[in-house]
């Protein structure tokens, strides 16, 4: 495993505007979770994406519209229990090619119905798709997932970002999340088999894509705190949004991600730094690689 330079933001053209940095559609916030997907969005944003557009719940839209106003909202049908149900497939249908990402499970919350809806997004949609938190748990317990693995099915070189912490990829590759060295070389072996790229979360973070993998050396114990990983995804859906390719923005994403939190953790001096704190601290990340 490697650290190589890492990599940088395709450059802004002068005369762009907000198409020119793509649109993500961040999928999750179900009722209890909503600060979840509202991270996430606005993380997104901060990392440059033109437009974000949060496909929440419809009983979760006023708590997480007024949450910020930068971000567009899709409310979306669902159960009482504040969950997707699958009528919410057919009304984000339209929406689908008008963007230049998916992002899927902060927030997300566990029913039948919302895992169908990851299994069916991570099978058949053609353009860069993210699943992290209850997406990839509904992931793991998916059939399209163990057909993947096994080979008998095909992404056809579709962009995957899976970004699991040990838990959630314990459950996906069946390796004890006590074990750092099982895991990563899991990690390596099912990258290169299902042709995703997967960033480990954890003390120096791994992404490979089952050819090449880094060590990201930026971030600190204090980002260990719920929401730290929703900033990440959405980071990474934005990095993806300008252009970058998965393995570049997962790699730049972490490395940003942690950086901001080594700033925040630095400025403030606290025992636990926020996700609203990192994105706060996104600006001088930037800044310190030169970026802006």
């Amino acid at each position: 495993m490697i650290e190589l330079k890492i990599p940088k933001l395709p450059p802004r053209a002068v005369e762009a505007h907000k198409g020119s940095f793509g649109h993500a559609l961040l999928i999750g916030g179900a009722t209890g979770m909503t600060g979840a997907i509202s991270i996430a969005g606005i993380a997104c944003l901060r990392m440059g994406a033109g437009l974000v557009t949060l496909g929440i719940p419809q009983c979760s839209h006023p708590v997480v519209a007024s949450f910020d106003p930068h971000y567009m909202t899709l409310p979306l049908p669902c159960d009482s229990a504040g969950r997707l149900i699958s009528d919410a497939a057919i009304a984000l249908s339209p929406h689908l090619m008008r963007v230049s990402c998916v992002a899927i499970g902060p927030g997300l919350g566990r029913s039948d119905a919302s895992d169908r809806i990851v299994a069916s997004f991570f099978e058949n949609f053609e353009r860069p798709l993210l699943v992290d938190a209850d997406g990839l748990n509904a992931l793991c317990e998916s059939q399209i997932w163990q057909e993947v693995v096994q080979g008998t099915t095909s992404l056809f070189n579709r962009i995957r970002i899976l970004t699991p912490h040990p838990g959630e990829w314990e459950r996906l590759c069946g390796v004890s999340a006590k074990d750092r060295a099982g895991q990563i070389a899991a990690a390596n072996e099912l990258a290169a088999r299902t042709k995703c790229i997967v960033l480990l979360k954890g003390h120096q973070t791994l992404i490979t894509n089952g050819k090449d993998s880094f060590i990201n050396s930026t971030g600190n114990s204090s980002m260990a705190v719920g929401g730290s990983g929703d900033c990440l995804t959405g980071i990474i859906a934005a990095l993806v949004c300008q252009g970058m390719g998965g393995l570049d923005a997962a790699r730049l994403g972490a490395h940003l991600h942690g950086l901001a939190g080594d700033i925040a953790h630095e400025e403030l001096g606290t025992p636990s730094t926020l996700a609203m704190d990192l994105i706060r601290y996104l600006p001088d990340a930037l800044r310190n690689l030169g970026e802006i």
